[in-house]
């Protein structure tokens, strides 16, 4: 039976939140994936939880919601290239700035959830552990990230069918990590990131 999460809608009352966070900070294909969301103060959803801990069906079905009822919602990509420049951390923060920028309306705070984050202009912010498990807005970037993130990795594997990216979506599975040994790498492999497996055919 499914327990419904409460989270919070908000942390300050009387100013316009967005709430960001990210997806795929930990693949070895594909880009990032960031979002921000600022939802009305009274949005609540029985399923809405951190992307992590809800069903592939539950995200889909949350997906359109959130983009039908949400003030305001933006979804960025930082490519792989961009990753290995920068490193994954600078990406992910650089794709939850530009989802900010995005947005069709201006928000007067940030949350940011993580614990890291680089100032944008000058709107306050605030970071929060687990926070996509903490405040609503959030979760809804969670999702919306997780969401397009998938999609893309899904139409991308047609593509690149050997990499199993519809199944594992870029993460370093069994089936992943032996594809690259096989076949190698492509454009949209993060360089930067090597297991420990492949090391031998890097040289």
């Amino acid at each position: 039976m499914h327990k419904e999460i409460i989270l919070r809608n908000c942390l300050n009352d009387n100013l316009i939140e967005a709430g960001c966070d990210e997806a795929g900070r930990g693949p070895l294909a594909g880009p990032v994936y960031a979002a921000a969301v600022i939802l009305p103060a009274d949005f609540h959803h029985p399923l809405l939880n951190d992307s992590k801990q809800m069903t592939e069906k539950a995200r889909e079905a949350l997906r359109p919601v959130i983009e039908r009822e949400a003030v305001a919602w933006a979804v960025e990509a930082v490519s792989a290239a961009e990753i290995d420049e920068i490193n994954i951390l600078n990406a992910s923060i650089a794709g939850m700035q530009r989802a900010v920028l995005k947005l069709s309306v201006r928000p007067q705070f940030l949350l940011i959830d993580g614990n890291r984050f680089k100032p944008l202009q000058d709107i306050p912010y605030k970071t929060v552990v687990h926070g996509d498990a903490t405040f609503a807005s959030i979760a809804a970037a969670s999702v919306l990230a997780k969401t397009c993130r998938d999609e893309f990795m899904r139409e991308l594997a047609r593509q690149y069918p050997e990499y199993g990216w519809d199944r594992n979506m870029g993460y370093p599975t069994k089936e992943h990590i032996e594809a690259i040994r096989n076949y190698g790498y492509t454009p949209w492999h993060r360089m930067s990131f090597h297991p420990k497996e492949l090391e031998p055919t890097l040289f």
